[in-house]
Order: C-alpha cells, then structure tokens, then sequence
C-alpha cells in the first residue's frame, strides 16, 4: 500500500472544495484497485455527492449548520464543537474503485473534502 499526501488551503470556517481532479491526477497508470482517501482532521470530512449543481454544496452546508450550530453553550473549550460534530455526520474516509485509471464515479459525483473549522491548512490522504 502506498500512501499520497494532498495538501489543501481552505479560506472560510465551513468549505466544500472539489477534489476530484486532484485524485484522478494522482491515479494514473493504476488499474483495477481501491483507493481510500480520508483526512486526519477531527473537523474536517471526506464525502462523495453531486458535482454538477454548485448550489448542492452550499444546500450541505446550510444544512449542516442547522443540524450543528455554532452553539454558545457548547462545553469543548476550543470553541469548535461545531465542526467536530459535522466531521462526525460526514465522515473521515471514502472508498472508491479505480479501473483503467479512472475514478469509478457515477455521472454526477464528485469528491470533497468538507472543511468545518476553517482556514487552514489541511492534509488529504491516498491510499493505495
């Protein structure tokens, strides 16, 4: 198994940035795996939705801020219970077939890397 690093700048707390070009790139001349992608961040996540309508990614958002706002009275001393409970909803890891190269992803979907504590810097994981 090998491991690649993708190194991710996010510039707002709640961010959803398409990464799928990044992991096909990282993907050629492979054929017939799995790969898993995840993040090492307890406030960031890994998902695979639709990515041909933007207005998908700011709907998740708005979402998951209704489901976990940024509560006042939460106790975590970090001030960023938040974004560990929509890391928590997401999900750090994703598994998806490469064959002939390709991301074996349907029509419409696309990976993200789903950003809740923003900016930072931030670390995507391959595996191969």
């Amino acid at each position: 198994m090998k491991k690649h690093i993708i190194n991710i700048k996010t510039t707002k707390k709640n961010q959803i940035i398409d990464i799928t070009q990044k992991i096909s790139n990282l993907i050629q001349g492979i054929d017939d795996k799995i790969i898993t992608i995840s993040v090492a961040h307890t406030t960031a996540g890994i998902t695979i939705n639709e990515n041909y309508d933007p207005d998908v990614k700011i709907d998740i958002i708005y979402s998951l801020n209704k489901i976990s706002p940024d509560y006042k009275t939460f106790r975590h001393m970090e001030g960023n219970s938040d974004a560990h409970i929509k890391a928590t909803l997401v999900g750090r890891t994703e598994q998806i077939a490469v064959i002939d190269s390709k991301l074996d992803l349907g029509r419409w979907e696309g990976i993200y890397f789903c950003e809740f504590d923003g900016a930072r810097n931030r670390e995507i994981w391959v595996y191969v």
